[in-house]
């Protein structure tokens, strides 16, 4: 089964936590999605905080196919049978992951389909863009800085999770103590992808009561998530 954080990924604009200063009414990637008019993008912040995730929701609430590809582990190749699919349909959008990463012969291959609009990039990447990206894809894209997410904001991700029935923990029966709670939303630095994958180990490997209930503690909250902050000293 793949992880919480994955399985949890919005399918749509509306169903993005966070990010209000891009996604939310009447602001600039909500505007693009509403009026139809799609433009090649770079989403740059923090690991963890859902840029493959928004990417995905954005690509999501259009009517345009979407490939996801990886600039290091994916090859020119890959890009080809992109670009192929391009030309047959008219226009796809491609999110590539560490988009920072890109070689110079995928950087060359790329350009002439950001150029004639047939591909729209929705790049992702933790490193800025300003110094980490190839100018002329730079000047190709529109670049959105992604923040990580307030606390009550990862309370909300991680409450949805445990109420979706279909591709969260809606199936078991469990009560987060609020004091563990608030762990897993100050612990983790405002990486929402740390802190749901940090509940569902301590959902699966918490032993349920006589009556089948789970109750998941402070103590068990902390030995599932380490905070962030203790990491980086």
């Amino acid at each position: 089964m793949k992880p919480l954080a994955y399985r949890m990924r919005p399918s749509h604009i509306e169903d993005i936590i966070g990010q209000e200063h891009l996604v939310g009414e009447g602001q600039i990637i909500r505007r693009m999605v509403e009026a139809k008019h799609l433009s090649s993008m770079i989403l740059y912040g923090p690991p963890g905080i859902g840029k493959t995730s928004i990417a995905t929701a954005i690509a999501g609430s259009t009517s345009i196919a979407f490939r996801t590809l990886n600039a290091v582990i994916h090859n020119k190749k890959d890009m080809e049978a992109v670009a192929a699919e391009a030309k047959m349909s008219g226009q796809v959008i491609l999110i590539l992951d560490e988009v920072h990463r890109l070689d110079k012969g995928k950087q060359d291959f790329l350009l002439p389909y950001l150029e004639n609009g047939m591909i729209i990039l929705i790049g992702a990447t933790t490193a800025n863009p300003y110094h980490a990206i190839n100018p002329a894809i730079r000047s190709r894209t529109q670049i959105f800085e992604l923040k990580p997410l307030e606390t009550e904001q990862i309370k909300a991700a991680l409450t949805r999770a445990l109420q979706d029935e279909h591709r969260g923990l809606g199936g078991y029966e469990v009560t987060v103590d609020d004091e563990a709670m608030n762990h897993f939303a100050n612990g983790c630095g405002g990486d929402v992808r740390s802190a749901l994958n940090a509940l569902e180990l301590a959902v699966l490997s918490t032993k349920a009561d006589e009556t089948g209930h789970i109750t998941i503690t402070l103590a068990a909250a902390e030995e599932c998530l380490q905070k962030k902050k203790e990491l980086l000293t």
